[in-house]
């Protein structure tokens, strides 16, 4: 398709290397097609972060103070190391995950008034104020057309499944897990008929967004593979209505006990009424569901002009100490 995937590839307030600092002068839903006006203004300059989290303890994505979310720690770091208000920095994330959800390639992008000259102690000091849970992975500089959301043109996600009668303690935070035994060959037939263009109303629920959400998303691929006792369901779409993946997943488990027939898929499908599917099945539990890649045309993610390197985290070496050399020396 020729995207390119983003993801699936000291003192925090130490100083900062800015330039023009006296120069002074977007928040979480699935679908990314309402592209909004220009939002970036002439003085300010915008960062793509990639991050990974464990989305355990955290509600969510979405900006909330209490419980935390994920945005809401971001945020709260740049505010310190910036010394800007949210207001400012516009922080707006691809995937607006659950509660519980996991991510390894999430992606979020803000502005700031000013440049960088490197971005290796941003990097630091952010992932120094985050909780260990929360990694930024990368910080790179961005297009002004960049929109970590409305630019997106698909997002993958993985849901595993622990499929033995014992629980891996090591997966129990990362793996749903079954004693049933499933069979895979059926849960591939079921989600051959969830990929290409549909309109996914009986798999989304009610969403506390006040935008209506348009129903029809385009799945690329819906892969089921196994790996030991793990059955981890892989699945890249346009984006994805609230809850769609986990409940798209839940009938798949349903299928996969042999409880229901695959064909019954393109049946709820054709009914456009997420009261068909709550007669087989409720929404898979978060903890399995992880998102790894959120995926750009490469045009979008070209580096502008001038700007900082990409950074990966700053590599420590240690040096050998004088007294070791002379050491050295004297045994020669």
């Amino acid at each position: 398709m020729g995207f390119a995937a983003i993801g699936f590839s000291s003192s925090p307030l130490r100083a900062l290397s800015l330039s023009n600092p006296s120069q002074r002068l977007e928040g979480g839903g699935e679908e990314q097609n309402h592209h909004p006006a220009k939002l970036t203004l002439p003085c300010s300059h915008k960062w793509r972060i990639v991050i990974a989290y464990d989305g355990t303890k955290f509600s969510g994505w979405q900006y909330q103070r209490s419980p935390p979310t994920i945005q809401y720690l971001i945020e709260s770091a740049l505010i310190r190391i910036t010394k800007l208000d949210r207001k400012e920095l516009r922080l707006v994330g691809a995937s607006r995950t659950d509660t519980g959800v996991h991510a390894w390639g999430q992606v979020a992008h803000f502005v700031t008034p000013f440049t960088y000259d490197g971005l290796q102690s941003l990097h630091a000091a952010m992932n120094g104020l985050l909780p260990p849970e929360i990694r930024v992975r990368e910080i790179s500089p961005a297009l002004p057309e960049f929109h970590a959301r409305f630019s997106t043109k698909s997002k993958t996600y993985h849901y595993k499944i622990y499929n033995n009668p014992i629980m891996d303690p090591f997966l129990s935070l990362y793996a749903y897990h079954s004693a049933h035994k499933f069979n895979p060959a059926s849960m591939r037939e079921a989600a051959a008929y969830f990929v290409g263009k549909h309109d996914f109303s009986s798999f989304a629920n009610a969403s506390h967004n006040d935008r209506l959400p348009d129903p029809v998303k385009e799945i690329f691929r819906f892969d089921i593979n196994e790996m030991g006792a793990v059955l981890q369901l892989e699945v890249e779409g346009t984006g994805f209505l609230y809850r769609q993946v986990r409940n798209m997943v839940a009938l798949l488990l349903q299928i996969g006990r042999e409880a229901l027939p695959p064909n019954v898929v393109p049946k709820i499908l054709a009914a456009q009424d997420r009261r068909e599917l709550a007669k087989f099945a409720l929404s898979a539990p978060p903890h399995g569901l992880c998102l790894m890649s959120v995926n750009y045309e490469h045009e979008i993610l070209k580096p502008p002009e001038g700007g900082p390197d990409i950074s990966f985290g700053r590599t420590h070496q240690v040096s050998r100490c004088a007294g070791a050399e002379k050491h050295a020396l004297l045994e020669h």
